[in-house]
């Protein structure tokens, strides 16, 4: 890894549960390990428990820098992380997805539920109409995304997904696999409406 050059900034998505199996939390404790040992910001969604608490005391406690945002919903139920370089208050998810898009350079997948899916899904699609251009890697850790690769693999044969789309999700079994792939990735650009961007 000492050849990786690092993003200013990764959002990644992940789990505010810990999971069953202790690799999970591993997985999230070295990947703020590394991205601060690359001098890479974190950007994710401001928790301070399960996976996302993991991620963030890692990064905090290597010396890198952490950005959360959460909407004030969350942050009254006393889920979010008081230890961060920074925390941006957001009024709704929605606005919490796009400000995490903008203040990053690539988004980073770890295991988690309908959250961490919804985010997924919302940054390839925003990449496939090219609204950004940005890297979207997923890191399937003991194969806990292997069910989903195979039902996009299904739907790219059922016609429903073009295979340049499922392209786009770099997928690798080891960190220092996904950082690669996303470090290399060269998009797929097409022109969008105007009003697609806004």
């Amino acid at each position: 890894m000492a050849d990786y050059v690092a993003f200013r900034r990764v959002c990644v998505f992940c789990g505010s549960n810990p999971g069953r199996r202790a690799a999970y939390v591993q997985a999230a404790q070295q990947l703020g390990r590394q991205l601060a040992a690359d001098g890479t910001d974190v950007v994710y969604g401001g928790g301070c428990r399960g996976l996302m608490g993991a991620l963030a005391d890692s990064a905090i406690s290597s010396g890198g820098r952490v950005i959360g945002v959460m909407p004030q919903a969350l942050v009254d139920m006393e889920v979010a992380h008081r230890g961060l370089s920074e925390m941006h208050i957001v009024g709704s998810m929605h606005e919490r997805k796009a400000k995490m898009t903008g203040f990053s350079d690539a988004f980073l997948v770890l295991p988690g539920g309908w959250g961490t899916m919804d985010e997924l899904c919302e940054a390839l699609t925003w990449a496939q109409l090219g609204i950004h251009n940005k890297p979207c890697g997923l890191w399937n850790v003991e194969g806990y995304f292997d069910s989903l690769l195979a039902f996009l693999d299904h739907a790219v044969a059922e016609e429903l997904l073009k295979a340049k789309d499922r392209k786009r999700l770099l997928v690798g079994k080891e960190l220092s696999e996904v950082l690669a792939a996303m470090r290399s990735y060269v998009p797929v650009w097409e022109p969008v409406p105007a009003k697609l961007r806004d």
